[in-house]
């Protein structure tokens, strides 16, 4: 996978203040959290002192507890360590859910704006990022990742906040009650520091193994889903058993090595703060001094409080990092650079003169010239067949049009303009496409006709749309005629039908400029004689772009261009290419829709 991050590798704490960048938004909600935090960690150091007063109060119930306060002098022990019990348990409930519910607010809202903005930014960014990126290590960004990122988000600012405060309070108070004894615990810190970034640094590393092989799993799995007709024809059921079983078992044990991780490093580090606090016992023991037994039993009970919020802070760095790790492949696609748009022209309508001058392309990353000098012109209203053999360079050309890549030498114009002058949307206003592979939403048929910008478009222009593409009489036997759900890419309905409706899609669209991508291939005659009398009606009037069609639309074509490994080598009308006798003669000899003759690049 590529690396787009500013730098090589980013260090956690930067990736995770951007992280938080996000809760800014919700600052209001993040300071009650906080709030609530605190309340809940100053009810520690208050049962630490209410243990000293029952202490206390054990050889002298009737003493008063706060006798030098006007108002509370007559308040004696026997009642009181009850009475603030109670209402410490009740004030440290409110801390609990002030703070638990507010931040989980912040949380939730932040991973829904980040796996929106994720989603967004997947339909911005250029086709080498998905030609270069397989579909499972995206979607497991947007599902896993955003979850390990709230991991990061809730839990671990719940407990850096709620315990870091009870650590400070505690700490505070033992400095108060005897500061001589509470030193020695601060020697052990330097310690627990090198354990706890020791282990970071592994949990982190090791987060990032299991994201990378979650997404295998999902990849795995997704292909196997799209791909389950070829799967059963070719008995694959066993190769694909294997596949995922790796994947799988790869996840697995790459999970398990950071439990291991995590299974020995907290016993260690449970050991050092458990030895740290028995020499502290022995100190309190022999420098106990003229303090009273509550003080030394209240002492006692509150440094003996502090291991536990510190073992869940040297925890909390786990769950950091799995979200540092998840955040850092969450900002290697946000960096990513979207498609380039820096296009200022916008027209209300063209009238789909086509023209390319000395044009040549070459993939991003690769060597091989695509398309070597390719010139031609095509007048509003014409059509011109593109033919040729399978990498001849006929379906990256229809790409360029509507700039799915982007060309750095020659010239593509509509109407006057050059294609890279224009703004993207606006470009592709102009420009409908049928392509061999239809997509269709798990929607309605209407909606799959009335698509994007389509979507306002009303009913009777719908039907037209779909009586003009021949697929009105298979409509009107579907259950719900055009509000029938089509099933995830219109699993529902044969190959002829999806691409009648993609036919609609593109009538509907009414744009001037028409690209048919090898639109009827691999079809049986009744559905291609019906698609053949679709096409007719959706070129009329329209430039059209026609590539490897069958014989019976590409004899009718303005301008036939026979292409060969990026070049033009024939061109002329049906007629005059057979009389040449070339290149064109001896394709059309074989079988113009044979796929080994003429097929999609």
């Amino acid at each position: 996978m590529t690396n787009s991050s500013p730098s090589a590798d980013p260090s956690s704490l930067k990736i995770y203040f951007r992280l938080l960048g996000y809760v800014r938004p919700y600052v209001g909600l993040f300071i009650i959290s906080i709030v609530g935090f605190l309340i809940f960690a100053s009810t520690q150091p208050m049962l630490g002192y209410i243990l000293k007063y029952f202490v206390d109060g054990l050889s002298n119930p009737q003493a008063a507890l706060f006798p030098s306060v006007p108002y509370l002098r007559d308040l004696r022990l026997l009642q009181a360590v009850p009475l603030l019990i109670v209402l410490i348990a009740a004030w440290q409930g409110l801390g609990s859910f002030l703070g638990n519910y507010f931040l989980a607010k912040v949380s939730l809202g932040l991973v829904h704006d980040l796996r929106v903005q994720l989603f967004n930014n997947l339909l911005v960014l250029p086709n080498r990022y998905f030609d270069q990126h397989n579909s499972g290590h995206l979607i497991s960004r947007i599902t896993f990742n955003v979850t390990m990122v709230t991991g990061a988000a809730t839990d671990a600012i719940k407990v850096v906040i709620r315990e870091g405060m009870t650590v400070v309070f505690l700490f505070a108070s033992l400095l108060i009650m005897n500061w001589r004894l509470t030193l020695v615990m601060v020697a052990i810190l330097p310690l627990i520091a090198v354990m706890v970034s020791t282990a970071s640094k592994k949990f982190r590393k090791q987060s990032k193994k299991i994201q990378v092989a979650m997404g295998d799993v999902t990849h795995v799995a997704s292909e196997t889903i799209q791909g389950y007709r070829v799967v059963r024809s070719f008995g694959g059921e066993v190769y694909e058993q294997k596949r995922f079983l790796n994947a799988s078992q790869g996840n697995t044990d790459k999970q398990l090595r950071m439990t291991r991780t995590g299974a020995i490093y907290t016993p260690m580090l449970q050991l050092v703060i458990y030895s740290a606090m028995a020499v502290l016992m022995f100190l309190a023991l022999y420098l106990r001094g003229d303090a009273s037994a509550g003080d030394m039993i209240a002492y006692i009970t509150l440094a003996g409080l502090l291991p536990k919020p510190i073992r869940q802070l040297s925890e909390v760095s786990s769950t950091i990092q799995k979200g540092v790790a998840g955040a850092e492949s969450i900002f290697e696609q946000l960096d990513e650079e979207p498609e380039v748009d820096r296009g200022t022209v916008e027209l209300d309508a063209v009238t789909g003169h086509l023209e390319i001058r000395n044009l040549s392309f070459t993939y991003p990353g690769t060597e091989r010239q695509v398309l070597n000098d390719i010139s031609f012109s095509v007048e509003p209203g014409k059509m011109v067949a593109l033919v040729g053999r399978s990498g001849s360079g006929k379906s990256t050309l229809a790409n360029l049009i509507p700039r799915f890549y982007h060309h750095d030498k020659g010239e593509i114009l509509l109407d006057g303009t050059e294609v890279e002058d224009f703004r993207l949307l606006n470009l592709r206003k102009h420009i409908a496409q049928v392509t061999q592979h239809v997509t269709l939403f798990s929607d309605t048929v209407a909606n799959n006709i009335a698509y994007g910008d389509l979507a306002d478009a009303p009913r009777e222009d719908i039907e037209k749309a779909a009586t003009d593409a021949f697929a009105m009489d298979f409509i009107a036997q579907l259950p719900q005629g055009l509000d029938t759900q089509v099933g995830e890419n219109g699993v529902l309905l044969s190959g002829g039908q999806r691409q009648r409706l993609a036919i609609a899609r593109a009538l509907l669209k009414n744009a001037p400029l028409l690209i048919l991508d090898e639109a009827t291939s691999a079809l049986d005659t009744e559905s291609e004689r019906h698609i053949q009398a679709a096409l007719d009606k959706v070129m009329k009037g329209r430039t059209t772009l026609v590539i490897a069609h069958r014989l019976s639309t590409i004899e009718k074509a303005d301008l036939i261009l026979v292409m060969d490994q990026g070049q033009i080598v024939e061109r002329g009308t049906h007629a005059e290419l057979l009389a040449q006798n070339g290149y064109y003669a001896r394709l059309n000899a074989m079988g113009l829709d044979a796929p080994t003759a003429v097929d999609i690049v």
